[in-house]
């Protein structure tokens, strides 16, 4: 199980929508003066993603909840989308190069079969999202300390 901590922004009706940030370790890095994926971090202007999580018990905007997510629905995922592209390029590309036989009939069928592996991996990817084992779930709430409050004067004032 692959886990990461989330931020509570919003809770209704059984949602919970989390804030997650996006991590890197770039900064401290020793190679990350030359490295292109320092450069590519940088591009991207998404500091955080937000998605939505079934949670039964309420939450309270601004808790800490700790999401986990199978690492074989996460390692399907990252093989459908790194792949599908792949084997469309080199299958495409192959077989352009095999009945026209010129340079330029290879690059254009490799261009043709990523851009129909990233289809592909697109609508695959809609559909398995829909699975219950490829979504995240709430493993623990972590109690503020309003809350922690709450929960001692509550179990101080139950009799025995």
């Amino acid at each position: 199980m692959i886990k990461e901590w989330a931020t509570v922004v919003s809770w209704q009706n059984g949602e919970a929508l989390l804030k997650c940030d996006v991590k890197t370790s770039c900064n401290g890095c020793a190679s990350r003066s030359g490295c292109g994926t320092r450069v590519l971090n940088k591009l991207g202007p998404q500091t955080e993603h937000l998605l939505t999580v079934q949670s039964e018990k309420p939450l309270m905007a601004g808790q800490k909840v700790e999401l986990g997510i199978a690492e074989k629905s996460l390692l399907g995922s990252a093989l459908l989308v790194y792949m599908s592209p792949l084997a469309g390029l080199f299958v495409m590309g192959g077989l352009f190069q095999w009945f026209i036989e010129t340079d330029a009939a290879a690059m254009f069928g490799a261009l043709l079969g990523g851009i129909g592996g990233f289809i592909m991996a697109r609508m695959f990817s809609q559909r398995l999202s829909q699975r219950d084992s490829w979504q995240p779930v709430i493993l623990n709430v972590a109690l503020g300390p309003d809350a922690l409050r709450v929960e001692t004067s509550v179990s101080s004032l139950k009799t025995p």
